[in-house]
């Protein structure tokens, strides 16, 4: 008898995911197919990644063809992907506030990465190569996540996920979320960075007020600390700006992002103001498939596409659409975030005991993907090509599976994160 997917899984595979209750083999768009050919809405984007949509077919095209050009070299010599790429993730990063406000003067310069955990753990090793001996520390925000590698995981804050792997790296401490206060009462002369996400994806769908950012942004400019910005999950378009930070009017002087930046293809990016950029010297930082041919090839098409549609507007727009149709839902009791990065907070009653990672494997057997990112919150992050139609599909089945308790199972659906 043959082995079923599941089997398979489990005798080969970590644990670490827990055992997928679903094997996709293809996706169109807003759609996803399974091995028994059901299909699926996906309000989730393997975690905010697929913003295009899946199997786009510009994107598509573009890495076949690279496939049959160029494949890898090492970051050793120039490849002509990556230089499209830069400067159009430049040019976006300070878009939002223009050049003239740039602290840097001028451009700002890209390193290229493989995920977001590793753009995080090279922003945190440039701020440390920046400010020298005595400058390392750094402060981050409670609920905060920033990755899976060791440096990464300590700049999070969540003090359930640093037990297992004690003891942590030090010099890493963390303040209460939207509290200026805290921040500054985190404050130590070692401090050399402070480390946040203009929305707090994997901690709750957790929207920074604008004051607190601008406030931060003011504080590292008192203390000469540089303001690290994570938009990894929140970089790209998807929360109605081009990035998350934007929305607050202000300049970091490092952005991380990956996510979206691939649709899908694995490759991050880290920015910096010219004169931070200047602190990584040759062999300071490396990787060996870094922006390599295949993946810049990948983000370049997404780039053009996104800039094309004018992605921002189409979160926004989607994302207010989508807002409106989750209030109406009974048992939905609010709903936050920004553009189409949406957290769906749910009423107990409708909960009835259950969480809301068991809301979401519901949705999955009605055919939406959806994720449970806290007990009573689930996350939304369709892909920006969505349209209204689906939308209202979508919410249809959330609210359907609401209001039928009997629907819940006794699985879970994990928060992802990083890689």
């Amino acid at each position: 008898m043959t082995a079923t997917p599941t089997e398979r899984w489990s005798d080969v595979l970590m644990g670490n995911y827990g055992v997928p209750p679903v094997t996709f083999v293809r996706g169109s768009g807003t759609e996803l197919f399974d091995d028994a050919g059901n299909r699926y809405l996906d309000f989730l984007c393997g975690l905010a990644v697929t913003g295009l949509g899946h199997a786009h077919p510009r994107v598509a095209a573009a890495l076949a063809d690279q496939a049959s050009t160029l494949l890898h070299v090492s970051n050793l010599f120039i490849t002509e992907p990556q230089l499209e790429v830069a400067e159009r993730l430049d040019r976006l990063i300070r878009s939002g506030t223009g050049s003239e406000a740039n602290p840097a003067g001028g451009s700002g310069r890209i390193l290229f990465q493989n995920s977001g955990a590793e753009a995080n753990e090279a922003a945190l090793k440039l701020a440390r190569k920046f400010h020298g001996r005595g400058r390392h520390g750094v402060v981050a925000a409670f609920r905060s996540f920033h990755g899976r590698t060791m440096a990464t995981l300590a700049a999070t804050g969540q003090p359930e996920k640093h037990e297992p792997f004690q003891p942590i790296p030090e010099g890493f401490r963390h303040a209460a979320w939207n509290d200026l206060a805290a921040v500054e009462a985190a404050l130590a002369p070692e401090v050399g960075a402070i480390l946040l996400e203009p929305l707090q994806g994997e901690g709750g769908v957790n929207p920074a007020d604008t004051a607190f950012l601008q406030g931060v942004r003011r504080l590292c400019d008192e203390r000469g600390m540089l303001l690290i910005i994570d938009e990894v999950q929140t970089g790209l378009g998807r929360t109605g700006e081009w990035f998350g930070f934007q929305h607050a009017g202000i300049v970091p002087d490092v952005v991380t992002m990956a996510k979206g930046l691939g649709n899908g293809v694995p490759i991050g990016a880290v920015w910096a103001t010219a004169d931070v950029a200047a602190a990584f010297g040759p062999g300071d930082h490396g990787s060996t498939f870094a922006g390599q041919p295949l993946a810049a090839a990948g983000a370049r098409e997404v780039l053009r596409i996104m800039e094309e549609m004018d992605a921002p507007r189409k979160a926004r727009e989607r994302g207010a659409e989508l807002t409106v149709l989750l209030e109406a839902i009974p048992g939905v009791s609010s709903v936050r975030g920004l553009g189409l990065l949406l957290g769906v907070e749910l009423d107990p009653a409708a909960l009835v005991g259950r969480t809301a990672g068991e809301v979401a494997r519901a949705c999955l057997a009605a055919g939406l993907v959806v994720n449970g990112v806290t007990p009573t919150a689930l996350r939304l992050a369709p892909p920006m090509t969505i349209s209204s139609d689906e939308l209202v599909e979508g919410v249809g089945i959330l609210a359907g599976v609401l209001a039928d308790g009997s629907a819940f199972d006794d699985g879970t659906t994990e928060s992802g994160g990083h890689s």
